[in-house]
């Protein structure tokens, strides 16, 4: 079985893997990478555009893929760089096992669907654990 997804579907669940996940890739010795410049610049667009109201980190990082943007993740431990960019979240979320993607679906997520679909869209399938 094959489950596709729309690219708005794709975003809001690789959204909802970042803020449930994202401090968890720290345990493969992974972590994420940017232009602080472009963060610091999208930042300052989202509260500009919308005044009164908080702006999460993710909500950030969601907004430089629109953008057009890339983020990375470096493995600490092998020196290498793998990039995120709103095409591979397009097409890759949709690739995460099915077990995990359906509870994402379905709002029954937690801290190993966000890690699966993390790992699908950084490495294009789950291999750790």
């Amino acid at each position: 079985m094959k489950i596709v997804l729309t690219e708005q579907e794709s975003e809001q669940y690789f959204f909802d893997a970042m803020c449930n996940g994202l401090n968890e890739l720290a345990y493969y010795d992974l972590e994420l990478d940017y232009n602080e410049n472009e963060f610091s610049s999208t930042k300052h667009k989202l509260g500009v555009a919308s005044p009164g109201i908080m702006v999460c980190y993710e909500d950030i990082l969601m907004e430089m893929l629109r953008e057009g943007k890339s983020l990375w993740i470096v493995d600490v431990n092998e020196d290498e760089r793998f990039p995120i960019t709103l095409q591979l979240v397009h097409e890759r979320v949709q690739e995460t096992p099915h077990m995990h993607l359906m509870d994402s679906i379905n709002e029954r997520g937690d801290a190993t669907t966000a890690d699966c679909i993390l790992q699908t869209v950084i490495y294009g399938e789950v291999i750790y654990g």
